[in-house]
C-alpha cells in the first residue's frame, strides 16, 4: 500500500511513509501525527473530525506516531496531535494540540 491508496481518516495508519512520499503529494493535504491511545487526540478528534468534514476535497492523513516513527521526526513533531496542513507536499502551517473546532480552523484558513 502506498501513500496514495490512504483516503480515509477512520483510522492513524501504521504504514511507515517516507518523507519523500509525503513530499510528492498534489493539492491540499492534511496530516494528522498522532496515535489512537493517546488522550489528547482523543480530546482533539470532535474538533478535527468537524472541520473537516466541511472541506471535503480536503485528503486527511492520520499518521501513527510514535518512538521510531521517522515521519515524525522529519515534521519535528513533539506533541500529539499535531495537524500539519501542506500544499504540493510542503507544510503551510501546523496547529498543535487543538482543543476546539475554531483551531482547526484557523488552519484550515490557509487552503486555497
Amino acid at each position: 500500500m502506498s501513500i496514495n491508496d490512504i483516503s480515509s481518516n477512520s483510522d492513524y495508519a501504521e504504514e511507515a511513509f517516507t518523507f519523500a512520499e509525503v513530499s510528492e503529494l498534489s493539492g491540499d493535504v492534511l496530516l494528522e501525527f498522532g496515535a489512537p491511545w493517546c488522550g489528547h487526540c482523543k480530546a482533539a478528534a470532535p474538533a478535527i473530525t468537524e472541520v473537516v468534514s466541511e472541506h471535503p476535497e480536503l485528503r486527511h492523513i492520520k499518521i501513527y506516531d510514535g518512538k521510531g516513527k521517522r515521519l515524525g521526526r522529519a515534521f519535528k513533531v513533539k506533541l500529539w496531535p499535531t495537524l500539519i496542513l501542506l500544499r504540493d507536499g510542503k507544510e503551510v502551517d501546523r496547529v498543535v494540540r487543538p482543543l476546539r473546532a475554531d483551531e482547526v480552523r484557523q488552519l484550515m484558513s490557509n487552503l486555497s
